[in-house]
């Protein structure tokens, strides 16, 4: 069992060059690899995959700026294994 979560500030032209990487893999029959604050992740999609998104906008009266996000999920299921039958597989750059 593993998980990576993490983040970093992106001109709207890195992300967009970073989704479409991530588009050209998911395209793709084999895994996908996700970098990103010098952590990586290899996963491996299956064909069907839950494709999950939200859009916010949070404010309250008063404030002077609101906070906007949107978030993508894709979620599917494999069967479990051990780390020596290729788990999830979190490195940090350089080892």
């Amino acid at each position: 069992m593993g998980e990576l979560e993490t983040e970093a500030e992106k001109t709207r032209s890195e992300i967009v060059s970073y989704l479409r990487e991530l588009a050209e893999q998911l395209d793709g029959d084999g895994a996908v690899t996700l970098e990103l604050g010098g952590k990586q992740v290899q996963l491996d999609p299956t064909n069907l995959v839950t494709f999950k998104l939200e859009g916010e906008s949070d404010w309250s009266a008063g404030d002077t700026e609101a906070k906007q996000s949107i978030e993508f999920e894709l979620v599917w299921w494999r069967e479990a294994q051990t780390a020596e039958e290729g788990a999830l597989d979190i490195t940090t750059e350089g080892q």
